[in-house]
């Protein structure tokens, strides 16, 4: 879409607390991956936490938890933030997510359109997540199914681990 940008958050309520060993190398990698999306063509914008490195954003507290984690970016389009996803270590961690992560009973992703040098809140974002959920995908909030371009999630992500 001419002069929009995607947005998208992606939240999950870690197995235990930021510090815990279970979820250790999980932690260890967040600036890793983080800094290669930021490094990847196409990226535009993540919201950053306060915290020290190797947090990312746990001190977000949704709904008061400290063990949800909360990614909020913005990318050129929907093949850039796929080639993040699907072709980068990134995939690696994706296809672990269940070492580290507890299975929520409940949609946790959404993305939507903005205009560009838009930087969406964590209260804008958890807004259409709410919409999805309460009204399946529209432009107004969706999925990644929900988007035509979206070749390399339809090739690979229900590939198993």
């Amino acid at each position: 879409m001419t002069g929009m940008h995607l947005a998208e958050l992606n939240i999950g309520r870690l197995l235990a607390a930021p510090g815990d060993p279970r979820v250790a190398e999980f932690m260890a990698a967040l600036d890793r991956v983080n800094g290669l999306g930021k490094r990847m063509p196409g990226f535009v914008w993540m919201m950053e936490g306060s915290g020290e490195p190797g947090t990312g954003n746990t001190e977000t507290a949704i709904g008061g938890d400290p063990r949800f984690v909360a990614n909020l970016t913005v990318w050129e389009s929907v093949e850039t933030l796929e080639a993040f996803v699907w072709n980068t270590v990134h995939r690696q961690f994706y296809e672990r997510r269940q070492e580290w992560f507890e299975v929520l009973g409940e949609m946790h992703f959404v993305m939507w359109w903005v205009e560009a040098g838009h930087r969406p809140t964590l209260d804008e974002a958890l807004d259409r997540l709410d919409h999805l959920k309460a009204h399946g995908g529209s432009d107004h909030a969706f999925g990644w199914a929900w988007l035509k371009d979206a070749q390399l999630y339809r090739e690979r992500a229900c590939v198993a681990s």
